[in-house]
């Protein structure tokens, strides 16, 4: 068993331990953070296998983008525990474990591609492409049917989400912009004709001690 399988068995097991962490820990900062790691990860495992593009797209997209989408709907959720609003100190130990993990990942794929040969033999190099332009052949060729069908799958996602939130709750206020536009002057405002009435004086209390008004003194 040489250094690469073992690199490769390592990242696997890690990939699997930080997956049951985002599903297990309570706190959904840490979770957020173990997430960032099972991707870091299975990039790793990519880049071995000899997807580069694959690897550095999914830490450029996911790590990049998508976890920051996670951290703000985390960060929005109001969530009435008083730990989590204690401030940063308290992740700090979580993110420097996940940050420690990801440093030792990247010194092993430099290790790995410096010294030995890859998990296993690239085809873009035996093809004479570069890694991304043999992707996008195979991917625009061989895979294109597979492909369509998933952006339709990911349409079909996108509306849904977009039609749950939409939907019509009782008591939730919503805006109708088709009757906005139509709304004329005359039904912004209504005049409404009261008749004149004489202001009502108030009298103030009696003191202790004195008679109301109207009634004789003793």
């Amino acid at each position: 068993m040489d250094f690469t399988l073992l690199a490769f068995l390592g990242f696997a097991v890690l990939t699997v331990m930080s997956a049951v962490a985002v599903i297990s820990v309570r706190n959904p900062v840490h979770a957020a953070l173990f997430l960032v790691l099972t991707f870091f990860t299975v990039a790793c495992t990519w880049i071995l296998a000899g997807a580069e593009f694959l690897g550095v797209a999914l830490i450029l997209v996911y790590v990049g983008a998508v976890m920051v989408l996670f951290l703000f709907v985390v960060m929005m959720l109001d969530i009435d525990v008083a730990p989590l609003r204690e401030g940063y100190v308290r992740y700090l130990p979580v993110g420097l474990l996940v940050a420690v993990v990801m440093l030792a990942e990247m010194l092993t794929l430099i290790g790995i591609r410096s010294r030995v040969t890859p998990f296993a033999p690239d085809v873009a190099e035996a093809a004479g492409v570069s890694n991304t332009a043999w992707v996008a052949h195979r991917l625009f060729t061989d895979y294109l049917l597979p492909f369509e069908v998933a952006a339709l799958i990911l349409t079909v996602a996108v509306i849904a989400a977009v039609m749950l939130t939409l939907r019509r709750r009782e008591g939730a206020k919503h805006q109708s912009p088709g009757a906005q536009s139509r709304v004329q002057a005359k039904d912004r405002f209504r005049l409404v004709r009261m008749q004149a009435e004489p202001p009502r004086t108030t009298q103030a209390p009696p003191a202790d001690g004195e008679a109301p008004d109207g009634e004789g003194k003793a």
